[in-house]
């Protein structure tokens, strides 16, 4: 007898090793898969302009990363006597332009660097939404707490998700290596702010973007993170406190489905114990001389420089 409806992700044919490289870029769903992978010891590069939601901002950003075109001072705003960029999220402002110029350029020529070595991409959309900042007739992928009166909110259109969409797709491929493999999701933190209907017709204005755009390339895939919460995990027990964001287990919950269909054996046995490595670096001890305590870590090293000799990348 079944109680709830499972949603699967279909096994890949290409999988993640533990030498590939991983990018990703969008919301903060987005963030927090790439944290997993990170303490997994895999190779991970997260959203180089901070968190953004709508794949106009997305294109853009890529773009930027795929010319490693930096910033100048005339493309940057001052608010609350800071220095601001519209197409940035807001740890990249500061209270000095050159500061605020030297964090943004110096991820663009990180970001550049590590795309043209990626090999896997993650791109997840949040929201179909965007501003347009009235002063400069300028979309922006962050308002930065500016008022309102300032901007103008509307939803993107079909024809402007799927060209940006599609353009992400060329630049990915044109920069990175030959075969690179897409993966799109769409984030399943609801934005209660712009309503429970808007939001709905918000998240099935990106599915349907994704899914259309994407049929036209090989090595594009779209991942059901959005249908796993929504209709897998659809009890208020898999949220966090506010009810909007995913909570820890369905964070882990997703993140292990993804695993099986698209990590190797041999990633998946490598990041189960890096799991269990960082899990064990937590413990700690008021008697750091204490003869147990000495033993529990000499182990804990030894198991470490296993993992180390697995890979060419620098772990733990």
């Amino acid at each position: 007898m079944k109680f709830r409806t499972e949603v699967d992700i279909p096994a890949s044919e290409n999988k993640i090793e533990i030498e590939d490289k991983i990018f990703s870029i969008g919301s903060c769903f987005a963030s927090e898969m790439t944290d997993l992978l990170q303490d997994g010891q895999l190779q991970t590069l997260n959203n180089p302009f901070g968190t953004i939601f709508n794949p106009y901002s997305i294109n853009h950003a890529i773009n930027r990363l795929h010319d490693s075109a930096f910033y100048e001072e005339e493309e940057l705003i001052t608010y609350n006597e800071e220095y601001i960029s519209l197409d940035h999220h807001t740890s990249f402002d500061t209270r000095y332009i050159h500061q605020t110029l030297d964090k943004i350029n110096g991820a663009i020529e990180a970001g550049n660097a590590f795309l043209q070595e990626a090999d896997w991409i993650i791109i997840t959309y949040g929201s179909s939404f965007i501003y347009e900042f009235l002063p400069k007739k300028k979309l922006v992928a962050n308002c930065h707490k500016i008022p309102q009166k300032f901007f103008e909110k509307r939803l993107l259109s079909h024809q402007e998700l799927t060209s940006s969409i599609y353009q992400s797709i060329l630049d990915l491929k044109d920069i990175c290596k030959e075969g690179v493999q897409i993966l799109f999701t769409v984030s399943p933190v609801r934005h209660t702010r712009d309503g429970m209907v808007e939001n709905q017709l918000s998240k099935s204005k990106l599915i349907t973007a994704i899914h259309e755009s994407i049929s036209l390339f090989e090595d594009c895939h779209y991942l059901p993170v959005y249908e796993i919460l929504m209709d897998d995990l659809r009890d208020y027990r898999f949220y966090k406190e506010d009810m909007i964001h995913p909570s820890t287990q369905a964070v882990n919950y997703i993140f292990e489905k993804f695993g099986k269909s698209y990590f190797s054996e041999e990633t998946q046995d490598f990041i189960k114990e890096n799991f269990k490595i960082i899990k064990a670096l937590e413990h700690k001890t008021s008697d750091k001389k204490d003869p147990k305590f000495i033993e529990f870590r000499e182990k804990l090293d030894q198991r470490i420089e296993v993992q180390r000799k697995k890979v060419k990348h620098k772990i733990f």
